[in-house]
């Protein structure tokens, strides 16, 4: 089309009978060869150059700044090659395009953000002859199919694969973790593996079209779960004002977040939903479920998927710096403190304890020396954590703090989730027919290991006793987890229980607000 001639009313002819197969009445059907040459005139001739300055003009003109609307212009500055239209006229790839287009209204979005109108009516000045010789000139209708139906196609098809919105930029400047006069940095709250619109989509997104499997593709990047499915037909129902459209817009959308591995991938799996404050572990049609304690507004759990690997029974905590900053430092002196939550200082190089007289401000603010919590009864992590891959240093833990379960509100932790019934998920994660080693476990969640690792001379007559009646063949301090368990930490404001039934959850973190400022660019 680089090299596209001028030509007559035989290409407009021609794109009225291929153009969008419609079942209306052609007006110009029945034109005889002497009303058809009549028609020779500068209104109906086309002409390369006007319609490449029209995309030029529109392109230069379009202000929409999202990704698909960056890579249409892109195709248009770089290629210099028409998609949609050649000698042949507008084919039915637009009709393919049209056919789903005409579903954005289902979805929640505004056709107008797809040019839709201006398509549909464009189509229609084809297949009526009706041009003129301003706006609507032939060599402008033209043109703006072109670059519109690109524009729309590339939105819907990037918007249905990967997402409108990219979560991992948006929740990954959201909350402010140091600043000063010369940088700024964020917490990572979305670190899910996930997909995103590269060059190689693209380059598919425009090959289907040459290949004529438009309607196959788009198909092909629209979610297909049954969650999704069940959302959007309750977008179209009668219940939608039972739960608020932007309720459902904000869930739809994170259904449209395809990750690299999600829950549905497995038989066998853990989740955590946020809004929810609650942890469902699947085994097939079995479920445990249990109430958890989440990040806090000011330290929030980040959303992840990973594989628990092991269990550590009766773990030590080193506290974050963070945590040190904020709640050690200030106690520094106060070693009564200190011995009260048996905390202790320990050379991270040599790995030796240091007398807790002999410790300064300035070691502690090193990084060289950490501040750990004795492990057993009290300690925060409570008496097994769940360990599994992840540059956060997030992992599913009991606690100490038992009464956390019984408020509405469990956003109470440093980032971390505790979890209600560790026993249980233990039994879960490793199969309750392993009656040896729960067992052990059991045992070792409850015993006093107070004394273990001191000398008899450092003992009271208390942890003496304590010691004596011990059964240490019976501790255990850590489990491997095999196979490994997928866990996944979501976060869902909208979301079936486990009967099914859909139940609504606050949006603890702000994320919904979030999500539907930035759909409003399809709104």
């Amino acid at each position: 089309m680089k090299h596209l001639c001028s030509f007559f009313l035989s290409c407009a002819v021609a794109w009225f009978v291929q153009s969008c197969h419609e079942k209306a009445l052609n007006p110009n059907a029945q034109l005889t060869l002497a009303e058809y040459e009549s028609l020779d005139s500068s209104a109906y001739k086309l002409d390369a150059q006007k319609i490449w300055d029209e995309i030029n003009r529109l392109a230069v003109a379009d202000k929409d700044s999202l990704l698909p609307d960056n890579r249409a212009r892109r195709h248009y500055f770089k290629h210099r090659s028409l998609v949609w239209i050649d000698r042949n006229g507008v084919d039915h790839r637009a009709d393919s395009v049209l056919l789903r287009l005409r579903k954005v209204t289902q979805m929640g979005f505004n056709p107008t953000r797809y040019r839709l109108p201006q398509i549909e009516a464009d189509l229609k000045r084809l297949r009526e002859l009706d041009f003129d010789d301003n706006i609507n000139s032939i060599n402008k209708v033209v043109a703006r199919l072109e670059y519109n139906l690109t524009k729309a196609y590339l939105r819907y098809a990037t918007g249905q694969r990967f997402g409108f919105v990219n979560p991992a930029y948006l929740l990954n400047r959201y909350d402010i973790y140091e600043q000063d006069s010369t940088r700024r940095s964020y917490r990572t709250l979305y670190s899910h593996r996930q997909p995103r619109a590269n060059e190689r989509f693209f380059q598919k997104a425009f090959r289907m079209i040459h290949v004529d499997s438009v309607g196959w593709f788009l198909r092909q990047v629209e979610p297909q779960g049954a969650y999704y499915q069940r959302l959007l037909g309750i977008l179209n129902s009668d219940s939608v004002s039972l739960y608020g459209r932007k309720l459902l817009l904000t869930n739809l959308e994170r259904c449209r977040w395809r990750l690299d591995d999600t829950s549905k991938d497995h038989n066998k799996y853990v989740l955590v939903n946020i809004p929810a404050f609650q942890l469902q572990a699947v085994n097939g049609d079995e479920m445990l479920t249990m109430r958890v304690g989440c990040g806090s507004l000011e330290t929030k759990t980040p959303l992840l998927s990973s594989e628990i690997k092991r269990m550590d029974v009766n773990p030590q905590w080193v506290i974050p710096r963070s945590i040190i900053k904020k709640n050690i430092i200030p106690r520094l002196g106060n070693w009564d403190y200190f011995r009260s939550h048996r905390y202790f200082i320990r050379n991270r190089q040599t790995g030796k304890s240091v007398p807790l007289e002999d410790v300064t401000q300035d070691m502690i603010e090193s990084g060289k020396y950490a501040v750990v919590q004795e492990g057993g009864e009290g300690n925060s992590l409570g008496r097994i954590i769940f360990r599994f891959d992840n540059d956060l240093s997030i992992y599913l833990h009991d606690t100490s703090s038992k009464d956390v379960f019984a408020r509405e509100n469990r956003g109470v932790s440093h980032g971390c989730v505790r979890v209600q019934y560790p026993y249980e998920l233990a039994a879960f994660l490793i199969g309750n027919d392993n009656t040896k080693m729960l067992s052990r476990i059991r045992y070792s969640m409850v015993a006093d290991v107070s004394s273990l690792g001191r000398g008899r001379e450092r003992l009271s007559s208390e942890r003496l006793a304590s010691a004596d009646t011990l059964k240490r063949s019976m501790l255990i301090g850590s489990v491997n987890v095999t196979p490994k368990v997928p866990v996944h930490i979501v976060y869902y404001t909208l979301y079936p229980d486990h009967e099914g039934h859909l139940i609504r959850f606050n949006d603890v973190y702000g994320y919904d607000v979030l999500v539907y400022n930035y759909l409003r660019n399809y709104l």
